[in-house]
Formats: structure tokens, sequence, C-alpha cells
């Protein structure tokens, strides 16, 4: 028969202590692999780069040195020759040994190798490798990030933050927004209203904060404000973990509008008064149209007091492309049934 066991009543607290420090010597532990695996690669890249140049290396060479090393070691499974093949392509893209070291061998070798097949540029490589480490992107993350050209978009937005935020804080705020944002998880119609396209983010809101990017947390939609006795609701509230700050995003369904800017202006008024604590920095307005003029746009925000931001976004196309002009049009179905309506009361 056995008694229950009486645990110190520190217990708990070293059971909880050591669960964490077994978990973070694991997660170093799969790290220390990983950069050792990228090194690795890195080197045998170069030695077939080398032998490329210099012995004129083919791909048949290649062939037989990857069933070599397979045979040689059987449990890995890293040297086909497509893969030796990548392992080249990426000695030869990032020849800069310290870069290797201090950057890329942070990345799992499936992310090193979508940058290598989907980025030319050096520069825009080394910005994307950089962000998934800042991030933690998964593979899938950084491929949507290529697909929707984050890089361009990052920071285009029109705003007017130089004038109205501090220096650092302006600078993060500029960068946080784009231009234009991608909501191609989305498809509206032509008749869509700005509630329908405010139902269509909440419907996908992991979708869309991803879109939006780090830092955003989702606070409500149709935020109700009471101002002079009379009701107000703006469309999205969210809040910036790093800028300490509430984001007001009012939606518009078509072109952007000198007098839009004036309402933003007003709600930031009132979020500021209603919403914001002590220690917030003052809220951020994001006006999203579906298109912008950016000269009227930099007009309407020349005069503004208050943080405020106009950024376009693009929706998925209700068909795919190579179906318009292929498939009929209501008004012509509407024409044949009425067609065939009258043939069957003859």
């Amino acid at each position: 028969m056995t008694t229950d066991l009486q645990l110190p009543s520190d217990y708990a607290a070293l059971l909880g202590d050591l669960k964490l420090q077994i978990r973070q010597a694991q997660v170093r532990a799969a790290l220390s692999v990983n950069r050792e695996l990228v090194l690795l690669y890195w080197q045998i890249g170069q030695r077939i780069l080398q032998r490329q140049q210099q012995a004129g290396w083919g791909a048949k060479v290649v062939e037989q040195l990857s069933r070599d090393l397979k045979t040689e070691f059987p449990e890995l499974k890293g040297f086909s020759p497509r893969n030796l093949q990548y392992m080249q392509q990426f000695a030869a893209t990032w020849s800069d040994a310290e870069m290797v070291q201090q950057l890329v061998s942070q990345l799992p070798w499936g992310h090193n190798v979508v940058l290598l097949q989907k980025v030319k540029d050096p520069d825009a490589r080394q910005w994307y490798a950089r962000a998934t480490i800042q991030h933690g992107w998964s593979r899938n993350i950084l491929v949507h990030q290529l697909d929707s050209r984050l890089l361009e978009r990052q920071g285009q937005a029109t705003t007017n933050f130089e004038r109205t935020l501090p220096a650092p804080q302006s600078e993060l705020a500029q960068q946080l927004l784009k231009d234009p944002y991608n909501f191609d998880f989305l498809s509206l119609g032509l008749e869509a209203h700005e509630r329908d396209l405010e139902r269509g983010l909440l419907a996908h809101l992991r979708d869309f904060m991803l879109e939006l990017g780090v830092g955003f947390a989702y606070v409500g939609s149709q935020v109700h404000l009471e101002v002079g006795g009379e009701d107000f609701y703006l469309d999205l509230l969210l809040y910036h973990l790093n800028l300490r700050c509430y984001v007001v995003i009012d939606l518009k369904i078509g072109d952007f509008k000198p007098e839009d800017v004036g309402k933003m202006n007003f709600y930031l008024s009132a979020a500021d008064d209603l919403l914001r604590h002590p220690q917030d920095a003052p809220s951020i307005g994001l006006l999203l149209c579906r298109t912008q003029n950016r000269v009227i746009a930099e007009y309407a925000l020349r005069g503004v007091d208050r943080p405020l931001g106009v950024s376009t976004y693009q929706l998925a196309d209700a068909l795919p492309a190579e179906l318009e002009g292929q498939l009929p049009s209501v008004e012509a179905l509407e024409k044949e049934l009425a067609g065939l309506e009258r043939g069957g009361d003859a």
C-alpha cells in the first residue's frame, strides 16, 4: 500500500524552472545543429563551386558525388544532386563568410533555399533574411511575404508622421504602414459596401493581422464613441505594442477623398480623449481606400496636426483573369432565359 508523498513546498517551482531550462537547452541545441548544417552546406557548395570554376565540373560529376556521399552517409537526407546544386548556388550567392556566419546560418536550410529561388537582388535578399530572423517567420509565411512583395510596399503609405510624431516614433510608424495592403484573401463584388469589407476582414482576422504586420493587436470593430450626445463608430480599432498607441482604421470601398481626412481627424481627437491612457502615445489614423491620388492625399494631410496615413488595398479578383470575357454577363444570361421562356410559351 502506497501513501501520498509529501513534496517540499518549493518542489513545483523547482520543477517549473527545470522544465524551462531543459526546453531552452533543446532550443539552443536545435539552433546549433541548424547553424552547423547550414555552414556545412556552404562549405560543400564552395568546394563544388571551386571545382566547377577550376576543373570544369559538370552535372554528371555532381551526380556521382551525390551517389558517393549518400552511400557513405545513408542516414543523411541532404545529398541529392538537386540539393548539392543548391549548396553550390548558396555559396555563390553568399560569398562573404562573415555574412554567412552572422546572418544566414541563423535561418533553416529550407528558408535559405526559398530566398535563393525567389529573390535575385542581394539587398532584398538580406532584408528578407533579417526580417525572417527578427519576426520568426515560418517558411510558408516567408513565401507569402515574398509573393506579396512586402519590401516594395513597406513604408510606402502617404502620411504626415514626419511632422506630427517625434523622430524615433515617426520613422517606426512610417515603416509599419504599407501601400498597397494585399487583401487577396477577400473577394468582393462591385456593389460591396464598407461594412462588407469590414466583415470580410473580420472573417479572415488571422490573414488580416498577418498582412498588417508584427506588433498589431486587435481591439474591436464598430467601437462606440459618444461625443456631444451623439453616437459614432470606429470601423476597426487596433493597438500597436511597440508604438504604444491606438491605431484607428477607417475603411473606404471607393477612392480617397479629401473630406475623409477631416472625419479621421475627428475620430483621432475623440479616441485620444475617450480611450487613450496617460502612458499611451497619440493615436494614429489609417485611411484604407481602394485607390488614392498621392498629390491630393498629400495636400489633404498638409494642415492636419494628428498622425494620419492613407493607403490603398488590393482585393482578389472575383474571377481568375483567364476566365474574364469567357463567361456570359448577367445581362446576357437574363436575355437568354427570357428567350427560353418565350419559346416554352409558344
